[in-house]
């Protein structure tokens, strides 16, 4: 299974679905995420735990243990620039077939990538990326499943919502229906499949 998961070193990850999936032990998930955080925090307690058969995400530096897993091939590790990343979500969500890109050009990254000539300049093709599940995080939700981001925690958040088969919000705050000013919705409850009280209120 494949699993998208909200956070920026683990600021705006749902953090007791993670403890709950630690604690159940589930093995081998492809993990899209940003980061993987540190090894006490946020998804980078799957990673010790080695909960993930492959990971794709922007970055890695701050938890050494994705190092270590990487450098001795215990897990596969695709390492995509961050900004092609969100936007292979976002075109995901969106259903596009993809998206052109200088990004990479000349580098590994270009590997076994389709390279398009338009206007004159060379772009790789980026293909879209979905999930079978997303696992996000929302500072208050109502009880229908929309969604308020507070600050920076908004993150990859949205744009996983819409790239993911089920969807399953993990809320600080749990309110009731109409309590979030409209204008505040940011992902609204048609992308949300199941709501978890963090109880953070």
């Amino acid at each position: 299974m494949t699993v998208m998961v909200s956070g920026f070193m683990g600021c705006g990850s749902p953090h007791k679905i993670i403890d709950k999936l630690v604690e159940l032990g589930v093995k081998n998930l492809t993990l899209i995420c940003n980061d993987t955080a540190w090894p006490g925090y946020g998804v980078g307690k799957m990673v010790v735990t080695k909960q993930f058969s492959k990971i794709m995400t922007s970055h890695i530096g701050l938890n050494p243990e994705s190092g270590r897993q990487l450098n001795n091939k215990e897990t596969e590790f695709q390492l995509i620039p961050q900004g092609t990343l969100v936007e292979r979500i976002r075109t995901g969500g969106a259903g596009l077939g993809g998206f052109l890109t200088p990004t990479g050009l000349g580098t590994a990254v270009e590997e076994g990538k389709q390279i398009i000539e338009a206007n004159g300049q060379n772009y790789l093709l980026e293909l879209p990326l979905k999930a079978d599940v997303a696992i996000i995080g929302a500072h208050i939700v109502d009880k229908k499943g929309n969604c308020y981001y507070r600050g920076a925690t908004r993150n990859f958040a949205p744009l996983m919502a819409m790239a993911c088969e089920t969807v399953i919000v993990e809320a600080d705050n749990l309110v009731e229906v109409g309590e979030i000013q409209h204008e505040n919705i940011v992902t609204p409850h048609i992308f949300v499949d199941y709501i978890i009280d963090g109880g953070k209120n």
